[in-house]
């Protein structure tokens, strides 16, 4: 009889990808693909789907039994009653500064939703454009309505910013009566078994009838799964932003910090605008790794950039008025990397300061994972800023979603 496997897709900002692990929890196939429209545009979100599902072997299509979904936390969709997406996504990135006045007075002392980049700042904008008969859901969240075609369901990490609170299990009793409470998801806890594939999706790609979908996750918590972080650890997924994460005992409070429960675990962190996204701006894949051999890691370019993605920053400073700092350019190419690789360690650094000062310690060792962790100019650029010792996790957010689905109950 054919082994069980067990997926974990994640949707990012430029791309998805797929893992797929069997009983053992070994990776047999992972494949990616990039998004042929905007991020915005949630049906490039279900093409990228679409195309990964048609690449998987057929083995692989035929005994796939559980599957689950990570996806970028904050960015939130709005849909019809049917979950036909409308108009464009909102994305994590973006800060809505439209219903300022009714946001705070809907939220207190929950920084993480009086941000303008809350998904609650995200949702009343969407309730404004579009009305009450709607539905609000997370990019995880819809693509995972989109395999049952049953768009009920909201994962509980992927809500906080929309105002799920972990502890009472609840939404704040300020949303109760408002016309729009009926847009907001019924709350799953990550990693419980939701429903069975929709049949003719099943049958469009040759799946298994059977297959059980699992409630995702965020992508920074995929990857904090993938990376199996210890007590005194630290996570920083460089990606196209960088996100920086750690166990607290009991949640905490602050500008920009979210906490999270995974795997029975306080995590708590931040994520800022900066990240990879800005070097691709500037260079392709293969010119950052050869300009990087370049690099004198133990230099210093004295340039102080700012390399945030666009104007506005989340963490580890909120003020979505913040401008990047990307000049002077120097003519050297691989002078100007090295000077955005120190703007970037820079910032995390201060990040993983500012968790310091709500938790009281630094980690003894971050791990990294996502792009950028394989770099590894950068990787000593950061520790000489950051002063801590960094190892690269090889594993990807995906297979950390895969390893959701198997532990799945």
């Amino acid at each position: 009889m054919p082994d069980n496997f067990y997926g974990g897709l994640d949707f990012g900002t430029s791309g998805a990808r797929i893992s797929i692990i069997n009983i053992n929890k070994e990776l047999v196939y992972s494949n990616s693909v990039p998004y042929l429209k905007s991020f915005k545009n949630p049906n490039s979100w279900i093409n990228a789907c679409e195309k990964l599902l048609d690449s998987l072997p057929i083995e692989v299509k035929s005994n796939l039994y559980k599957l689950a979904i990570s996806g970028t936390s904050g960015t939130l969709t709005a849909s019809n009653l049917k979950g036909e997406s409308i108009g464009e996504a909102i994305p994590y990135n973006q800060a809505c500064n439209e219903n300022r006045i009714l946001l705070e007075s809907l939220t207190y002392e929950e920084y993480h939703l009086r941000t303008p980049y809350s998904s609650l700042a995200k949702a009343l904008k969407l309730i404004d454009k579009y009305g009450t008969n709607i539905l609000l859901r997370h990019q995880s969240d819809w693509i995972t309505g989109w395999f049952l075609k049953d768009w009920t369901y909201g994962e509980e990490g992927n809500n906080l910013k929309l105002g799920w609170d972990l502890k009472n299990e609840s939404w704040p009793k300020s949303y109760l009566n408002n016309a729009w409470q009926k847009c907001l998801p019924k709350i799953i806890k990550s990693g419980k078994i939701i429903g069975q594939v929709n049949f003719d999706l099943a049958e469009k790609f040759n799946l298994n009838k059977k297959l059980i979908l699992i409630s995702g996750t965020t992508d920074s918590n995929a990857s904090v799964i993938a990376a199996e972080l210890g007590n005194e650890d630290g996570l920083t997924v460089l990606g196209t932003t960088i996100v920086v994460k750690k166990i607290v005992d009991n949640p905490i409070k602050g500008q920009g910090i979210t906490t999270h429960r995974v795997c029975g675990d306080w995590i708590c962190g931040g994520a800022s605008n900066a990240g990879c996204g800005i070097l691709s701006k500037f260079f392709s894949d293969l010119e950052i790794k050869e300009l990087s051999r370049q690099i004198d890691p133990l230099g210093n370019t004295s340039l102080n950039l700012l390399p945030l993605n666009s104007r506005g920053e989340r963490f580890p400073i909120n003020n979505s008025n913040l401008e990047p700092i990307l000049g002077p350019r120097p003519v050297s190419d691989s002078l100007y990397l090295h000077a955005l690789f120190e703007g970037l360690a820079n910032i995390e650094f201060k990040g993983w300061e500012k968790l310091r000062e709500l938790t009281g310690s630094f980690p003894k060792k971050i791990i990294t994972i996502g792009g950028g962790s394989k770099n590894p100019q950068w990787r000593k650029i950061r520790e000489k800023i950051i002063n801590i010792p960094i190892v690269s996790c090889k594993k990807t957010t995906s297979f950390g979603t895969a390893l959701l689905a198997i532990n799945s109950k």
